[in-house]
């Protein structure tokens, strides 16, 4: 289980607990990470919000620009009287749709919603599960793929030891800071990934980072 220690200034935000260990143990370990990491100061990993509203957003922004994914979310959030399951499931598709929603992201989020109504998923137990169980259980929501999943242990759970290697920004960011910009493998990213764990979602972090290409999957402030 991942403790998180909550922000003074902001008590809506988290950061994790373990981030200066993190970083002890990448700059030791990683003469890359030994470079970065003293750039960004003590920015770190941060989670607001609640489950359902942070895999909602996600949805809406699938393969849209980051522009257009903020607008259209933020004409979607004022439907709902409040942004839970119940309420969600109370829309008009017609109503989904002008906000600027296809029908098929309409439907994924009619699933969304069903699966959280229903009990289909063990919130409650996702601190106790291990990666890969939650990964299950969030795959088996139309439109939530292993990728989506992946930012969701990084960005919501917090989880210290992700690697999305499906990920095109930390492929990019290897390449270009391990390679000098020659191509990468899965197997390549594995290898240099290896001296980051247990800490691989921070390591993935800085590297998005050096790209300034950190993935907006978490609700605005």
């Amino acid at each position: 289980m991942v403790a998180l220690k909550k922000i003074a200034v902001e008590p809506t935000v988290f950061t994790p607990d373990y981030w200066a260990d993190a970083r002890k143990h990448l700059v030791k370990k990683d003469r890359v990470m030994k470079r970065l990491i003293p750039q960004f100061g003590d920015v770190c990993l941060e989670t607001r919000g609640d489950a359902f509203t942070t895999l909602a957003r996600s949805v809406v922004g699938q393969q849209i620009s980051v522009k257009a994914a903020q607008t259209v979310w933020g004409k979607f959030v004022k439907l709902p009287e409040q942004m839970v399951p119940q309420n969600v499931l109370k829309l008009k598709v017609d109503d989904m749709r002008a906000a600027g929603l296809s029908a098929r992201k309409v439907e994924y989020l009619v699933d969304l919603a069903l699966h959280f109504d229903a009990g289909k998923l063990h919130v409650q137990a996702w601190e106790e599960m291990d990666d890969e169980a939650i990964i299950a259980e969030l795959v088996a929501i139309r439109g939530i793929g292993r990728w989506t999943a992946e930012m969701f242990l990084i960005f919501h759970m917090m989880r210290p030891n992700v690697l999305p290697l499906d990920d095109v920004g930390l492929i990019n960011g290897i390449s270009q800071n391990y390679f000098s910009g020659d191509p990468v493998s899965r197997s390549d990213a594995r290898e240099v990934a290896a001296a980051w764990a247990p800490y691989c979602s921070v390591a993935t972090w800085y590297i998005w980072r050096s790209l300034a290409a950190v993935p907006a999957v978490n609700p605005p402030k």
